[in-house]
């Protein structure tokens, strides 16, 4: 009897389960494959600033170099905080990480956002956080939550735009995007998300997840989010106060519109790391704060604003990428040497 095949969704689980968790035997195919993923990385990185760079030029924007103090002061802490909240996640699902271990995880993958599809993004914190000993189911389900509970704080934040638009005063259906708070909250809750994750996975022929969040953890991380969200919006209005001037009453309108624009940049799935599609919402949006309400500003707003979130991040990968080095924990270190079938380290420990 020929032996039973197993669906297709089973058979891609499979595939997904392997990928990354056993280099080639071939020392040249580790080398081209390194040399591959690198170049990849990087130059959809140099084409997104190169362009960048030239728009700025076209559109004659002279940055003031004041505002820019407080920007690159403010901005970097908004990843830091990223992945901290990432640790915290994946302590509540019952994982714990040393905080630096948890920073190069999260932090090292970033560029890999720039390549589209933000495949290799996720394939990078799964390897990482495998070679550190956490189960990529549990991984993933801390990249879902992150990603959930991370946009709807966006959506939260972005609200204030949406309800205080000028143009939007009279539709009351305004008020229907506070509906997605408690929407993801509903889901996200563990009586919920266990048993729909459950079915999700076993219809790759994968095991259930191993642990959920708790509601107070799941509210707390939201409150957290939220917060970095208020972060990240300070730091914008520095940088685009180093474009066009902006009034201090106009902070909360700048902060919620970078908000905006980052759910639609989650939405559309498309564009790498949101570009385009994140540079194009934030620049509709924050011309409500100009006083001339310009699309032309507001478009070199959003330019000026990219180029300077592209350089802090370049700025946080590459501490973190010095550092891990040293500790030679290398997002390519699992596929050159062949390490993720070891025991996990022994910084790792599992919460009891």
């Amino acid at each position: 009897m020929e032996p039973e095949k197993q669906p297709i969704l089973h058979r891609l689980g499979e595939i997904g389960a392997r990928v990354g968790s056993r280099p080639p035997s071939s020392k040249r195919a580790r080398l081209a494959l390194t040399i591959g993923i690198t170049v990849l990385i990087f130059g959809f990185l140099v084409f997104t600033v190169a362009s960048q760079w030239s728009d700025l030029k076209d559109e004659g924007v002279n940055f003031d170099p004041i505002w820019l103090v407080p920007a690159f002061a403010v901005l970097p802490v908004f990843y830091v905080l990223g992945a901290f909240g990432w640790d915290l996640i994946l302590r509540l699902l019952g994982y714990r990480l040393s905080p630096m271990k948890a920073q190069i995880a999260w932090g090292q993958p970033l560029l890999a956002r720039y390549v589209p599809g933000s495949v290799l993004y996720v394939l990078g914190r799964l390897v990482l956080s495998e070679r550190l000993g956490v189960p990529r189911r549990a991984t993933l389900a801390s990249i879902v939550y992150e990603q959930a509970l991370s946009g709807a704080s966006a959506v939260a934040i972005s609200s204030y735009f949406v309800i205080s638009h000028p143009d939007l005063q009279d539709v009351p259906v305004r008020w229907g995007v506070l509906i997605v708070v408690p929407a993801a909250i509903v889901v996200l809750h563990p009586k919920v998300f266990g048993p729909l994750s459950g079915k999700v996975l076993g219809a790759f022929g994968r095991e259930p997840l191993p642990a959920t969040m708790s509601l107070p953890g799941v509210l707390g991380m939201f409150a957290f989010y939220a917060f970095n969200w208020c972060v990240v919006g300070f730091g914008v209005y520095c940088a685009a106060n180093a474009v066009h001037s902006i009034p201090i009453e106009k902070l909360a309108a700048v902060g919620s519109a970078q908000a905006l624009a980052f759910v639609a940049a989650l939405v559309s799935l498309v564009a790498p790391a949101g570009l385009g599609v994140r540079d194009a919402v934030f620049a509709g949006a924050v011309k409500v704060a100009l006083p001339g309400k310009s699309l032309a500003v507001g478009a070199a707003i959003a330019i000026g604003v990219r180029a300077v979130l592209t350089v802090v991040e370049l700025i946080y990968v590459g501490a973190i990428t010095v550092i891990a080095r040293r500790r030679d924990t290398s997002i390519l270190a699992p596929l050159l040497a062949g390490e993720l079938d070891a025991e996990p380290a022994d910084e790792l420990e599992l919460v009891e």
